[in-house]
């Protein structure tokens, strides 16, 4: 009995830790046939939160069929009229340069990766809208792409 008690307790406390409250706001947005399209805007609302000064990270789930190592992405936050506050081009790798390997935790075909973006929002900002920037109309492989701000 003494043992079933100690696993017990020692699963609960497991459990605890594993459900952290590390962030302030995260979410990613499906896409149509696992195919990120040169005209689709990801944008992400965040009228709830304050998200300056605190670290932001962008997500990307993807699998074997997205060809290419990296992905350029257009960044632009705005405030609650629309206005373009920032207007950013950053480069997040998907692949090792050196192996060749997947980045991130992977299951299956399908891996997750997070980078910290190289910037924080500015006070004022509202939303982010997250576009394509691989001169290419469609690229296949990329699942979804999501948006992760931290405490």
């Amino acid at each position: 009995m003494n043992k079933a008690f100690v696993f017990l307790c020692f699963i609960t406390l497991l459990g605890s830790f594993a459900c952290s409250e590390d962030r302030i706001f995260e979410e990613f947005q499906p896409l149509t046939n696992q195919s990120w399209g040169i005209e689709d805007s990801l944008t992400f609302d965040l009228s709830k939160i304050e998200p300056m000064g605190h670290p932001s990270l962008i997500a990307f789930r993807f699998n074997e069929e997205y060809t290419f190592s990296n992905c350029y992405v257009r960044v632009l936050s705005k405030d609650s009229l629309g206005v373009i506050i920032e207007n950013k081009l950053i480069n997040v790798p998907l692949f090792d340069s050196k192996t060749g390997e997947p980045q991130g935790d992977g299951f299956g075909s399908t891996y997750t990766f997070y980078d910290t973006l190289p910037f924080q929002f500015q006070a004022g900002t509202k939303s982010v809208t997250l576009l394509q920037y691989m001169r290419q109309n469609q690229l296949p492989g990329i699942e979804s792409v999501g948006l992760k701000i931290l405490k």
